[in-house]
């Protein structure tokens, strides 16, 4: 069955020569405003024939490495900078970003769990929607920045995935590679099929995503590298002029093989980590200890490795529940220096 067009509208453009500002509108309804939109700022900056880039940040709203990067750069790149078209969504998900949350308060939906979208269902699934049918066909090439959020704290890398087509492949791994983070990434993704990742691979476009920190806040440093990597992705791919500035040690290569790379708690309680981010990993050796916090006197239980590599992300609070994501271990490949 056919869909129904997208209630979404944008106030911008898409074809017009220059720099433009302005919201994708999607009519709502509520107790605060009968007749009201959710307003996605959006930047086309367009600059004759060219590629396509569309750079994407807040597909969860608690991850502002992107977000803030990203509002930066609608400020500063000029339609003589570009050859081509820059589509420039600083915050996918607004009403999550707006309430800090990785979620949308007015729905609860998980945005990069909402893909391909439906234009007939939640605030959440209408922008997932728009994203599908509308941005994703105009674009070429697709940088989705992601950060680990409240929750998690992620060493900053880019990262593409292992995808059917061998040059689709090729052309992400080398546009992760050139976004010039201290890591490169091959990641293995827990839950791929409802991805903004998956909606954009399948289209045959190049996708790139990221990971750029964390904690629910951004650092100089971990700024630094996400304006430095936008502005390589665009060079990369031929949508301005430039050389592409790489870390000043040399890049490390990494594997998320498969599913075994993530460590989750079968506890509930007061989460010790034995290692900081980046550090090696030697498999069997201890990388935390769950506290029962409900008694004094009662040993930890240990979490071990159980492979070589490097510690690629951790739980960024303490109080961890059973379930929860603790650790991620990464293979390292080679370095690119």
């Amino acid at each position: 069955m056919t869909k129904r067009p997208s209630p979404i509208s944008a106030t911008v453009d898409f074809d017009a020569d220059g720099v433009q500002h302005g919201f994708l509108k999607l009519p709502i309804s509520t107790d605060e405003s009968a007749w009201g939109a959710v307003m996605i700022p959006v930047t086309v900056v367009k600059n004759g024939e060219g590629p396509t880039a569309l750079l994407t940040g807040g597909n969860h709203g608690d991850e502002y490495e992107g977000i803030t990067a990203l509002m930066k750069l609608t400020s500063e790149l000029s339609a003589e900078e570009v050859h081509g078209r820059v589509i420039i969504v600083p915050m996918m998900n607004v009403p999550a970003a707006m309430a800090g949350k990785r979620t949308s308060p007015m729905d609860g939906g998980n945005l990069n769990r909402s893909f391909p979208g439906d234009p007939d269902g939640t605030v959440t699934e209408k922008i997932a929607d728009y994203f599908t049918r509308g941005l994703v066909p105009m674009c070429d090439v697709v940088l989705d920045l992601h950060s680990g959020g409240r929750t998690l704290d992620i060493i900053p890398f880019g990262a593409s995935h292992v995808l059917d087509d061998p040059e689709q492949q090729r052309q992400a791994l080398e546009g992760a590679k050139a976004f010039g983070a201290p890591y490169a990434m091959m990641m293995f993704e827990l839950d791929a099929a409802a991805l903004f990742d998956t909606a954009v691979e399948s289209q045959g476009k190049v996708f790139v995503a990221t990971e750029l920190g964390g904690g629910g806040t951004s650092t100089p440093e971990s700024l630094a590298i996400t304006e430095r990597g936008v502005r390589n992705f665009l060079i990369h791919f031929g949508l301005i002029e430039g050389e592409v500035a790489m870390p000043d040690e040399p890049q490390v290569f990494l594997d998320m093989p498969d599913a075994s790379c993530y460590v989750q708690s079968e506890h509930s309680g007061l989460l010790e980590l034995t290692l900081a981010l980046g550090d090696r990993v030697e498999k069997g050796q201890v990388i935390a200890r769950i506290y029962d916090m409900t008694r004094s006197g009662s040993a930890p239980v240990e979490y071990r490795a159980g492979r070589d590599g490097i510690l690629a992300a951790r739980r960024f609070p303490a109080l961890v529940n059973m379930g929860d994501t603790i650790a991620v271990i990464a293979e390292v490949v080679d370095s690119l220096g």
